[in-house]
């Protein structure tokens, strides 16, 4: 048995699944204090599940929030440093240069550069300079950073000078937690080298975190594994959670689109997932939410690690509408819909009252809403399909119909006809897609680097970005039995010399002795 839990903004939702079936299912406000919310969920599922559940736990799936909210509200960052392998190389733009103020004032924003770094087919542009790396160690302790991230030119094609700083600062400054930029993202140096600060920032809170579930878990009695959901649609584990925080972020939109494929049985189409305060719409590739091709800022920081290719709108089942003019949202009553909707009783007029004052479904008390002027509830509830359509037709590539499934407890506020789609699901147990998606997901591992055909047959280059991808896999949890390639992009880059091609892989396979 599993227990998939998904700590969103407003609602927690936890479901216990035995293999494919769902034995129970709890939804409640989502807490301030992150460990006590979990664990109610945990308490609820189990208490409603078979007599010996908690001897039967094989795994625990956790989706949350918590990481993207610190950066996003600057608390708990650990004060970090950027170290960049590069000298006498990209000195015109230094490291966090294009970061906010307020997010780099808020992890110290303390850079170095030394030499090292490489060219895109392997070659050095200088070599490592232990000498300069331990000046710049001096430096770190006078400024008192916990944190480093450190980022070569071209480091995921070669990433040895990284590994060779690591371990010279490891020797001299052994208590700093340090994250290489050549395992957090792609090529491209800013951007990978901010996703790399990103994580290093977020290190001593992920080690606080993560700790205190777990213990939070043992004291309860439960000894099953804890595991994260990543934003590629996989789980980490505890563990490599811990080094790799960032890897959740954006996971809650994934989560949904996981459970919104394995409910409807669908593997390539359109996602919508409609909750209190937004809308999350994606597209599915073969079961897995297609990733950005672009880079993707993270609390105003352009990164270019791997994250889903969603849209957020500010529409949900919470949104706030004014009617002169008309405006639906941004603003929401959230996880108060219960009391604040004019349906339940309250005195703030939501979408919700708008769908079901237009009879599109049947919820608390429709008297409480016959008195909305039914020309403005055909406006509201117009407007709020025409949006979500627009946004549809935004994620899709071709102008071709597509399935949508509806998922999310905010599916309601549609119809079951939608333009530009093909058919609209609405799959059961669609409300906690989200928590589902993370028990039934799986464990993968990803690699983008850049090979010269100099060297290299195009055979050998895809075999060894395909065996670092299962390695990555295998690393995270993965059961090497299962392990196996997914995804396979390759793009060849005319503009560089010696032949270059840029291959990108995805592994994914079930979780090491834990059953399907």
């Amino acid at each position: 048995m599993r227990i998939g839990i998904d700590v969103g903004g407003t609602n927690t939702d936890a479901v216990l699944m035995d293999g494919t079936n769902l034995i129970a299912q709890m939804k409640s406000p989502t807490t301030s204090d992150i460990t006590s919310g979990i664990l109610t969920s945990i308490e609820s599922v189990i208490k409603d599940g078979p007599k010996e559940t908690i001897n039967r736990l094989q795994a625990i799936m956790l989706g949350t929030t918590h990481f993207t909210n610190a950066l996003l509200e600057k608390r708990g960052l650990a004060p970090t440093g950027v170290l960049r392998l590069c000298l006498p190389a990209t000195t015109l733009l230094p490291p966090l240069i294009d970061w906010p103020k307020d997010l780099k004032t808020a992890i110290g924003g303390f850079h170095f550069l030394v030499p090292g770094g490489h060219e895109f087919d392997g070659r050095e542009i200088a070599s490592i300079d232990r000498k300069a790396i331990l000046e710049s160690v001096d430096e770190m302790k006078k400024t008192g950073i916990e944190a480093l991230t450190i980022s070569g030119v071209f480091s995921p094609v070669s990433n040895s000078h990284e590994k060779a700083a690591q371990e010279i600062i490891k020797e001299a400054l052994p208590e700093i937690d340090i994250t290489l930029s050549s395992e957090i993202g792609r090529i491209g140096i800013l951007e990978r080298e901010n996703a790399g600060a990103l994580n290093a920032s977020l290190s001593k809170n992920a080690q606080l975190t993560i700790s205190g579930i777990k213990k939070a878990l043992l004291s309860q009695g439960i000894n099953a594994p804890l595991f994260l959901s990543q934003n590629d649609g996989t789980l980490m584990d505890a563990e490599f959670a811990t080094r790799y925080p960032v890897f959740t972020i954006a996971s809650g939109p994934t989560n949904s689109m996981r459970g919104a494929a394995f409910l409807s049985n669908t593997s390539n189409g359109i996602v919508v997932d409609i909750g209190g305060t937004s809308t999350d719409v994606g597209a599915l590739i073969n079961g897995f939410p297609r990733e950005a091709s672009i880079a993707v800022e993270v609390g105003g920081a352009r990164t270019n690690f791997r994250m889903p290719d969603v849209i957020s709108i500010a529409i949900g089942g919470g949104s706030i509408i004014k009617t002169d003019p008309i405006e639906i949202g941004p603003k929401s009553v959230g996880f108060k819909l219960l009391e604040k909707a004019l349906v339940f009783g309250g005195d703030i007029p939501t979408s919700t009252d708008y769908i079901v004052a237009s009879k599109m479904t049947k919820l608390g008390n429709p008297d409480h809403v016959k008195n909305l002027d039914p020309k403005t509830v055909k406006q509201v509830t117009n407007l709020i399909k025409k949006r979500i359509e627009t946004t549809v037709d935004q994620i899709k590539l071709n102008a071709e119909p597509v399935p949508v499934i509806l998922v999310g407890g905010g599916s309601i506020l549609l119809s079951d006809k939608l333009d530009g789609a093909s058919s609209v699901i609405r799959p059961k147990n669609g409300d906690i897609a989200n928590a589902i998606g993370a028990a039934i997901a799986q464990v993968g591992g990803q690699v983008e680097n850049v090979y010269s055909l100099d060297k290299l047959t195009r055979q050998e280059a895809m075999s060894m970005a395909q065996n670092e991808a299962i390695n990555k896999a295998i690393s995270a949890g993965g059961d090497p039995k299962t392990v196996e390639i997914v995804e396979v992009e390759e793009i060849p880059l005319t503009y560089l010399p010696s032949n270059a091609v840029r291959i990108r892989t995805k592994a994914v396979g079930n979780l090491l002795g834990i059953s399907s």
